[in-house]
This record gives C-alpha cells, sequence and structure tokens, in this order.
C-alpha cells in the first residue's frame, strides 16, 4: 500500500464526561433589554440541572438602552446571572473575548442574546460535551436558501479563498453558538491578535469537534445590527486574518497583466512590419493606462488591508474596556491584559 492509498488516521476514543461542576453561559448583548427579560429565565430553568452550578454571563457591549437595568433586576431576584458592562461598544468579537476570559466555568456555551438560538440545540451540546467532545458548534440548516445568489456567490468565493489559502478548516454557516472545554476557553485565551475573526480562531486551535444543526428562532424585539457593510468588513477580517490567497491572486494578475503586455507589444510591432498597419493611436492608448491603474489600485488597496492589520497589531491597544463586573469574578484573574476603569 502506497503512502497516498493509506487509510485516514483513526481518532482516540471519547473521554465521557459528568455534568460539569459550572456551566458559564456567555451572552453578547448590544440593546438587547427586551429579549433578555424573557431569555434569562428561560435559560435558568433549561439549564439548572445539567450543572452543579450554573451562571449566565451577560456582556453590555456599550448598550444605550435598559440592558443593564434589565440583568441587574434579574440579579436581585436570585439568578445566577453576572454583569459585565464595558465601557463603550467594542464589537461583538471583543465583547466574546470579554466573555470567555471572565468566564469560570468547566464548560462554557457562547449564545445570542436575541433569543434566536434554541436553548433545544444547547442542551444537545451539552449532552455531545459529556460524551467527549471538547467543541460542539452549530450549524444553521436551510440558511442558504433564505439568502440572495449575490450572497451566495460572495459567500462561497470567502470560503475558497480560507479553504485553499490555510491550514484550517472553517465550516459554513458555523458562526458563535457554540459550547467550549475549559481548554479550549484557555488556548483561545492565549491568541493575541487584535482583527478578532472568532470563528477563523475556533477552527484553529483545533481538538475534536462536533457539528449539531439547528434553526434558528424569529428574532421577537429589535433588529439585528449586521448589515452589508458590516459582513464585508467583517469578511475583511477574516481574509486578511487567515489567508494570504488575495496577495498571491494579485502576485498572478500582476504576471498576467506583464504577459498580455508583452503579447500585445509584439503584435503591435509585427502588424507594423509585416502587414503596414498603422499603431493604434489615442484610444489604445488611454485604455491601456486606464486599466493598468484600475490593476494597481486594486494590487495597492489589497496590500493596504494587510498593511492595515499590521498597524493595529502594532499599536498593543486591549481588546476592550471594562466598566464594572456584578458581581466579580469568581476566581483568579484573567489571563488577557484587559484595562478597566
Amino acid at each position: 500500500m502506497t503512502h497516498c492509498d493509506a487509510p485516514p488516521p483513526i481518532p482516540p476514543p471519547l473521554q465521557p464526561r459528568e455534568r460539569p461542576g459550572l456551566l458559564s453561559v456567555v451572552l453578547p448583548a448590544f440593546n438587547e433589554a427586551l429579549n433578555l427579560v424573557d431569555l434569562l429565565p428561560e435559560l435558568c430553568r433549561a439549564l439548572a440541572d445539567q450543572a452543579k452550578r450554573l451562571e449566565l454571563l451577560v456582556i453590555d457591549d456599550g448598550s444605550n438602552d435598559d440592558t443593564a437595568w434589565v440583568v441587574r433586576s434579574k440579579i436581585q431576584q436570585g439568578l445566577p446571572v453576572r454583569l459585565l458592562r464595558l465601557s463603550r461598544n467594542f464589537g461583538k468579537e471583543a465583547a466574546l473575548c470579554a466573555g470567555l476570559d471572565a468566564a469560570e466555568g468547566e464548560a462554557v456555551l457562547i449564545m445570542d442574546s436575541d433569543g434566536q438560538h434554541p436553548i433545544a440545540t444547547a442542551l444537545q451540546m451539552l449532552a455531545e460535551w459529556r460524551r467527549g467532545f471538547d467543541m460542539v458548534y452549530g450549524v444553521q440548516n436551510g440558511r442558504r436558501e433564505s439568502q440572495s445568489w449575490t450572497r451566495r456567490g460572495f459567500t462561497r468565493l470567502f470560503y475558497w479563498l480560507i479553504h485553499h489559502g490555510s491550514r484550517i478548516n472553517m465550516p459554513p454557516n458555523a458562526g458563535d453558538f457554540r459550547l467550549l472545554d475549559r481548554r479550549v476557553v484557555l488556548a483561545l485565551r492565549t491568541l493575541p491578535e487584535r482583527a478578532r475573526y472568532m470563528k477563523g480562531l475556533f477552527a484553529w486551535v483545533g481538538f475534536t469537534t462536533k457539528a449539531i444543526e439547528y434553526v434558528p428562532h424569529c428574532r421577537e424585539h429589535g433588529v439585528s445590527s449586521y448589515g452589508l457593510v458590516q459582513l464585508l468588513s467583517f469578511a475583511l477580517v477574516g481574509l486578511t486574518a487567515f489567508t494570504k490567497m488575495p496577495l498571491r491572486l494579485v502576485s498572478l494578475l500582476g504576471l498576467l497583466v506583464s504577459v498580455l503586455s508583452v503579447v500585445f507589444g509584439v503584435w503591435v510591432v509585427l502588424e507594423k512590419t509585416l502587414f503596414g498597419q498603422p499603431v493604434s493611436g489615442f484610444t489604445t492608448l488611454a485604455a491601456s493606462i486606464t486599466f493598468l491603474a484600475g490593476v494597481q489600485l486594486l494590487c495597492l488597496g489589497i496590500i493596504a488591508e494587510y498593511l492595515g492589520r499590521v498597524f493595529d497589531e502594532v499599536k498593543q491597544r486591549p481588546l476592550y474596556v471594562v466598566q464594572d463586573l456584578t458581581p466579580p469574578l469568581l476566581t483568579g484573574k484573567s489571563t488577557r491584559n484587559e484595562a478597566s476603569v
């Protein structure tokens, strides 16, 4: 049997676990007061018997509604809820990092605060974690059918660039809805980059994973803050953080343009010397200059995106700034160098 015909390696057997001593649920929230009113008690009822202890950690990412007031009222009612308020809106990726830094559980469940992630799927994730999987993530079922053909095309292009330009396997239609073992959380805390694309970081750290399909619930209150511009910006962060394929493609584009230019130059010379055809004038020259200028600007724009990521990294600013934490951390301190006021 040749090396190419060798069977794939057999994964190690899973080690079953008991229910966690502490289950942390990380809930990033930006103006989700109306959704949290019902979601927090529902989570407490559904997850109370899934762990010896339960904590619901709400990260208020600079909300300007009553999100903090709602969470504090649930704390006063005796629910196992903690509130971590950031000093301003740092974005969902930073809020997720803040939640993972503050979570103390043996298992950490990440859910959105809008109530669209089914609790029944979260219970399935816990069952798979007890079977031995280190990371269990949700995959939206039927998401592609609900998207326009333009968005599906850009999505396919994005994943093609990721899969052909890096050594990680980033599953499509998987998001932040996932359950992490403690050692996965500790591995994520060691990653120092400022340009955070959590979906890629989850795939990068590896460990044994399991996918579960789910159908998201409809949002009952508010609207999503992710528009087309935000999604495109998010995709650029993911591309520049996990693949150099765009840089390689612009290099190939430059080579192709150079070859075409040489071929065109040879053709013009042959036309003039062999057939006596006059050399084209201003129109050909203007079109060639405009085309080459567009190619150069495209290449410079892609290079500038990567250079901008380097600029963000060398500043060494913290990912987020904590305004207050209620109640305080259960044990120890965060391993990340975040600021607080």
